[in-house]
């Protein structure tokens, strides 16, 4: 954490006020809430009073003892990795964690004090079937949660699942099922893969490009129209933890940025940001009704089909 706190201080100098914090790559649930208590220190002259403090957790390793810390610290939103109930799939999947862990630690951080919890599930395993996707929406619904990140299984050629020949089911209804079930128990989408009663703030920061900071290996942060990462490799970071490689972005690359960003959420796209050409390309789309113009920003009807409609607007 030494490390952590050290980069952390550069990044702070200038620095007025924090919007969100987010905790999360990695498994934050197999680290001590002690050892948190330096970066929340540093943190804490920069908070607004009801900022949104989000941590990501494991089901077996989030304890009772750490989530009571976690919650004294100051986080009040957790981010369950629960990818499924179904013990079969969980162990395709190559989780350490059983449906039993995954309930249990949503039951205990309720019963401690966290009011916004969300969890994410996968879809697309080779194994689904539109009984499976339902029958872990099902149980997720009897939990205490007001959001969930839906997934659509992506595959990590570094990973053993890139050796296997059928992996992903390739079946785009299980999506649009997905969504069905959830928005009928009132969770709306407000990006193409989250959902919720309550909308993460942190999230939202993202699609509307705003700026954030990025600390720990690994870690990507965007300010002054650059975006930079620090080392990956962690005995790098710890040995070099002030080191940042940096790609600049000009006023194309951030404009792009901003139509993909905010056509996959309900952000949308501010219309004076566009050439002559994007706009015309934008107000076709919303004469065909694939857009929706309304207060000067065009929305889009169909977040799923974010990539292509964003794709038709930049094309020169």
């Amino acid at each position: 954490m030494q490390a952590l706190a050290i980069s952390l201080r550069e990044e702070l100098v200038d620095i007025k006020e924090i919007d969100t914090i987010f905790i999360g790559g990695g498994t934050p649930s197999t680290v001590e809430p002690k050892l948190y208590e330096p970066i929340f220190k540093l943190l804490e002259p920069l908070v607004k009073e009801k900022i949104e403090i989000t941590c990501e957790a494991n089901p077996n390793s989030a304890t009772k003892q750490w989530l009571k810390g976690m919650l004294d610290l100051g986080v009040n939103r957790l981010s369950f990795g629960v990818q499924s109930f179904n013990e079969e799939k969980l162990k395709l999947l190559n989780r350490a964690h059983s449906s039993k862990d995954a309930i249990d630690a949503i039951s205990n951080a309720y019963s401690i004090g966290f009011k916004n919890i969300s969890l994410d599930i996968i879809y697309d395993l080779y194994s689904d079937t539109q009984e499976l996707i339902v029958s872990d929406l099902e149980q997720a619904f009897k939990l205490p949660i007001n959001h969930i990140s839906s997934y659509e299984l992506t595959i990590d050629k570094a990973t053993e699942f890139s050796k296997r020949e059928e992996v992903k089911l390739n079946d785009e209804n299980l999506g649009f099922l997905l969504r069905k079930e959830v928005e009928k128990r009132g969770f709306k989408q407000y990006e193409v893969s989250n959902y919720g009663i309550y909308q993460s703030k942190h999230n939202l920061g993202y699609w509307q490009h705003k700026e954030y900071l990025g600390i720990g290996a690994g870690a990507v942060g965007y300010r002054d129209k650059k975006r930079y990462k620090q080392h990956t490799n962690i005995e790098k970071f710890i040995a070099e933890p002030t080191y940042k490689s940096y790609e600049s972005l000009n006023s194309s690359n951030i404009l792009t940025e901003k139509i993909l960003l905010g056509l996959r959420s309900i952000v949308g796209v501010d219309s004076h940001i566009l050439d002559n050409s994007m706009l015309d390309r934008a107000s076709f789309l919303a004469k065909e009704g694939k857009l929706e113009l309304r207060n000067g920003t065009f929305y889009n009807k169909e977040l799923f089909l974010s990539d292509e409609l964003a794709l038709f607007i930049i094309e020169n």
